[in-house]
């Protein structure tokens, strides 16, 4: 399975599209980014087009891809896979194979699943309106 138009649309919108690479906002530096989120081998100065903004968000995708069909052990629907390749492009592989998110998931338990996505509204400790804004769009889309 991969990500849907809606999935990506999702993803495209919370990231937002940037061409010219920018710091990260806690060191000032590194990790630089560039386009819809994409940090790997992105240097300062470097610029790029919407299309290769489009292609590094696809190739980024993938370890996702390898994320989900390793941990996932149930059957998820499209709307299901879209909102966890939302969730892991945000909070990442580690941060998901750990989750309860995923142990309820796996048991079985999708009402339980989708309430975990709320428990992710936070950076360094503080509750972020953006992130619980993304969380609520990627419940629903889980619960589509």
């Amino acid at each position: 399975m991969e990500i849907s138009d809606k999935g990506l649309e999702c993803i495209k919108l919370y990231e937002g599209l940037i061409l010219k690479a920018y710091p990260d906002p806690a060191t000032g530096g590194i990790p630089w980014t560039i386009g819809y989120g994409h940090t790997k081998g992105v240097k300062k100065d470097d610029v790029i087009t919407e299309q290769q903004a489009e292609a590094f968000l696809l190739d980024d995708l993938q370890p996702i891809y390898t994320t989900l069909r390793q941990w996932v052990k149930v059957p998820l629907n499209q709307g299901q896979f879209d909102s966890l390749c939302s969730f892991i492009f945000n909070c990442g592989s580690g941060h998901f194979s750990s989750s309860t998110l995923l142990k309820r998931l796996n048991q079985g338990d999708y009402s339980g699943a989708a309430a975990e996505f709320f428990r992710w509204n936070k950076a360094a400790g503080k509750f972020m309106r953006g992130l619980d804004n993304r969380r609520a769009s990627e419940r629903q889309m889980f619960l589509s």
